[in-house]
């Protein structure tokens, strides 16, 4: 699957030239797009307090990094590190001389990251990491003699399992439906262990075989399904296959893989553990008052502890929770005190795990981090960290918004344009867009039509009995017959009408069903709920290829792209 930015068209649809949506007039309830976000994409001023560097200045951006990276940054314990981990990533020949620039002084991170899930997970991962390589390249471009990477983050650290071992795919009925993955056949939402260590056991097998039962047949989905069961072989683990999978997708672009689940990287970090242990909960108080100034006009994205840590314990990974005297491991019995979290955090911080407000804070002490691709989730939480990089002397790496779409094949684009909708259309609640299509099928209004006819026929039966009261009223009976089987006639007349409108309505309905499934599935945007697997199944292996060249990377709106 080569990564080579083609030719891909930028949809066009004929009634309005739409080929993006602001955020503005998307949906709020879903993917995350707060008040925050819009304002962070649409009038920056208005939340520039709360980060470091407006991120459109690419130029400010890239001078911006040289002022923020730690000059005590292991930059020699790093790429060791990343060599081993990326050996075992299957990754290529450019991201280790990636590996090799990043020991360099000159040289920057452009960092994402994601949950593990298995199949690469959402399809909006796909978007970050395109989002990474094009600033990456970008910035290279702009500032001579400065290399800017990207860095991939694996967020394998979390244990929740549930999250992470599910695929959204469209099934042979053009529906959306998970399809899940069960380690060892256990229940998800009982695991503790760090999904990214997870060990792919025999039951991966019968994970593929139900991807392949539920896709449409294409010419490729036999070789994706070979491609996913190389990446994830038995004895790899969640991290590894992950990787590997993405390493499938973007095998040119020098992706760097890193996994801060390694005793030397946590070493890097023992002082960002020790100062949370030793003087909690400044951090927690610090995202708390941010939140209050946050919350008179947005809503806060992160629900703070008064720990920030997790405790690798037995197997699993362990809430720290304080207590009077102590503290204690949800979920269990065992109890620490503080001299002994002390003790773990300078010699054994392996054991030791970060939350998703110390996770930003690890991973730009660990990297030369320049900018952060985040989603619109990790842009307003990000917003409530600015204090806290400035409690541990360290400054905000720009974040950067990743691109957004969603695709539109030319198939559901026909539907749409049959029934005269726009693709923004699709985006607003079912109930609205039935009716457009119901008024637009029903040409006829059958009830108005019928009710008219019968009337004329009840006024001309009226005037006939007039005619034959005078010839020979005898014969009223059989005009009273006349008419009862004339009402008759038309009444069933009427109900076939209506069935056969009704077969149009459900015909409509049903390819009205199949758009709007396709490009709002579960009242949720596509990049949320579908896997790439759902598109490389139809397009082939060159799909990542196909959707990188119809994305725009200063298009801060939601892209529509026709496949």
């Amino acid at each position: 699957m080569g990564y080579i930015f083609g030719i891909l068209i930028r949809l066009s649809a004929p009634m309005n030239e739409l080929t993006s949506i602001e955020f503005s007039e998307l949906p709020s309830a879903s993917g995350g797009i707060t008040a925050l976000y819009r304002d962070y994409i649409g009038d920056f001023q208005k939340v520039r307090q709360y980060f470091a560097t407006d991120f459109r200045s690419f130029q400010e951006l890239g001078l911006s990094a040289t002022r923020r990276v730690n000059g005590h940054m292991r930059r020699d314990v790093l790429s060791t590190v990343l060599r081993e981990q990326n050996r075992t990533f299957d990754s290529r020949d450019r991201t280790f001389r990636n590996i090799d620039l990043l020991a360099e002084e000159s040289t920057f991170a452009v960092v994402t990251g994601q949950q593990v899930g298995v199949g690469g997970g959402p399809l909006y991962t796909v978007y970050k990491t395109i989002t990474a390589v094009r600033l990456a390249a970008k910035l290279t471009e702009l500032h001579p003699g400065k290399n800017f990477v990207p860095v991939f983050w694996l967020e394998g650290e979390d244990h929740d399992l549930k999250e992470m071992s599910s695929v959204g795919i469209m099934n042979t009925e053009n529906e959306p439906v998970k399809v899940t993955y069960l380690p060892k056949g256990k229940d998800p939402e009982k695991n503790a262990f760090p999904v990214g260590e997870i060990p792919i056991d025999e039951n991966f097998e019968s994970f593929l075989e139900e991807i392949g039962r539920t896709l449409p047949p294409s010419e490729f989905k036999k070789p994706m399904l070979e491609s996913l069961r190389s990446a994830y072989a038995p004895g790899k683990t969640f991290n590894q296959g992950f990787a590997s999978w993405m390493n499938n997708l973007f095998p040119e672009a020098g992706l760097v893989f890193i996994s801060s689940n390694d005793r030397r990287i946590k070493q890097l970090v023992s002082g960002i553990f020790r100062k949370e242990i030793e003087e909690f909960p400044a951090v927690s108080q610090l995202i708390i008052r941010r939140s209050a100034e946050l919350e008179n006009g947005y809503h806060a994205q992160i629900k703070t502890k008064a720990m920030n840590l997790f405790l690798y314990h037995k197997g699993g990974r362990y809430f720290i929770e304080p207590r009077e005297h102590d503290f204690s491991l949800r979920g269990t019995r065992r109890y620490l005190t503080r001299d002994e979290l002390i003790s773990i955090a300078e010699n054994t911080p392996e054991l030791l795990s970060p939350n998703v407000a110390l996770r930003p804070i690890c991973q730009d002490t660990i990297l030369p981090t320049a900018a952060y691709v985040a989603g619109p989730s990790e842009v307003a939480y990000f917003a409530q960290l600015e204090p806290v990089y400035r409690y541990f002397n360290l400054k905000m790496p720009v974040i950067f918004p990743r691109m957004s779409a969603t695709l539109v094949e030319e198939r559901i684009l026909r539907t749409i344009e049959k029934y005269e909708l726009t693709v923004r259309e699709m985006f607003a609640p079912r109930a609205r867009v039935q009716k457009k299509v119901l008024d637009l099928v029903s040409e006829v209004n059958i009830g108005e039509m019928f009710s008219e006819v019968g009337q004329r026929i009840h006024d001309n039966l009226n005037e006939l009995k007039f005619g034959l009261q005078y010839i020979d009223q005898t014969l009223l009976g059989a005009l009273e017959t006349t008419r009862s089987k004339t009402e008759a006639n038309l009444s069933h007349l009427k109900e076939k009408t209506i069935e056969a409108q009704g077969r149009k309505h459900d015909a409509a309905f049903r390819q009205l069903q199949k758009a709007s499934s396709t490009i709002f599935p579960n009242n949720n945007f596509q990049e949320r709920e579908f896997s790439a697997l759902q598109f490389i199944n139809k397009y082939g292996p060159e799909f990542v290829d196909r959707i990188s060249g119809g994305l725009e990377l200063e298009d801060y709106t939601h892209q529509l792209i026709k496949l």
